[in-house]
């Protein structure tokens, strides 16, 4: 950030050209609302300036963390083509007939209409988390880019941190089977041998990361994606993931379902490149594996 006290009457653009400022980089730093008096956003390269005046010019740095910012949700990465973030639990990823604005999708395109001042600009969904599993996400800034990451998420890498209830006696495994949603929006898994042409192969590996004196930490990675699939597959092994009372939980041990998409890695919808992202554990998470102090 610089700060720049007027002396004399002038317009904005004599004083950032005196001040070492190019005409043609005056015009973008007003383009990009970089330049403010009085905390005020200036518009104009000629903004008339008076004496007493203080001009702030925020530097490239300040301007990407302030475009990575969007109340109530953390903006991990963001390019012309996809934006990623860190859904918190208890947050819709697009809306339900009950619910149009409380959403992920919502505040986002809120946040980047205002931000560019246009009406136009769109999101489009690549895939979801549930409401109360918080982590990463990512959504396309065009039609081209989600359905390029839609033809590929086969090859995209998810994993998951599960708090889960009890001490499992494998520390590691795959679960497997065919899921289904029934009229009442629960999934379950179908019976082995039972003909149903709408149940769908569903596939979870498990490995145990920490254990408590009623609890495990377990590191989940899917090779498939379906809806309910981590908390469903969990629930049929006797281990219900904490918190999530639709399939069985009895405890609530951090106030929240214990399940957070920790990890994600996708090739870029137009430079092609591998992107990794990961990101911290919920503090609730860590907090119940913390041995008390002696």
């Amino acid at each position: 950030m610089k700060k720049l006290t007027v002396n004399e009457e002038m317009s904005l653009l004599s004083l950032l050209t005196k001040s070492g400022f190019s005409k043609k980089k005056v015009k973008q730093l007003v383009k990009h609302r970089a330049v403010l008096v009085h905390e005020e956003i200036i518009k104009r390269p000629d903004h008339r300036l008076v004496p007493g005046d203080e001009v702030i010019v925020k530097s490239e740095k300040e301007m990407r963390d302030e475009k990575h910012q969007c109340p109530g949700l953390e903006i991990v990465y963001e390019d012309d083509a996809i934006i990623v973030i860190n859904k918190p639990a208890g947050l819709l990823t697009i809306a339900t007939e009950k619910e149009k604005i409380k959403t992920a999708y919502y505040k986002l395109t809120s946040y980047l209409k205002e931000r560019s001042r246009s009406k136009e600009k769109h999101l489009f969904i690549v895939h979801r988390l549930d409401r109360d599993t918080s982590g990463l996400l990512v959504f396309a800034k065009n039609e081209e880019s989600q359905r390029k990451l839609q033809e590929n998420w086969k090859r995209v890498d998810k994993r998951y941190a599960a708090i889960v209830e009890g001490i499992l006696k494998e520390k590691s495994g795959r679960i497997t089977s065919r899921l289904k949603e029934s009229k009442a929006l629960r999934v379950y898994s179908v019976q082995e041998g039972l003909d149903d042409d709408e149940a769908r192969t569903s596939v979870t590996d498990f490995e145990v990361v920490k254990e408590g004196s009623d609890c495990s930490l377990l590191n989940i990675t899917l090779e498939t994606g379906r809806k309910n699939q981590i908390r469903v597959h969990l629930a049929d092994i006797g281990h219900p993931v904490a918190g999530d009372k639709k399939y069985g939980a009895k405890t609530d041990p951090s106030g929240r379902l214990g399940l957070h998409a920790y990890y994600l890695a996708f090739d870029h919808p137009t430079m092609g490149k591998r992107l990794v992202f990961q990101i911290k554990m919920p503090g609730e998470f860590t907090k119940l594996f913390q041995k008390p102090a002696s």
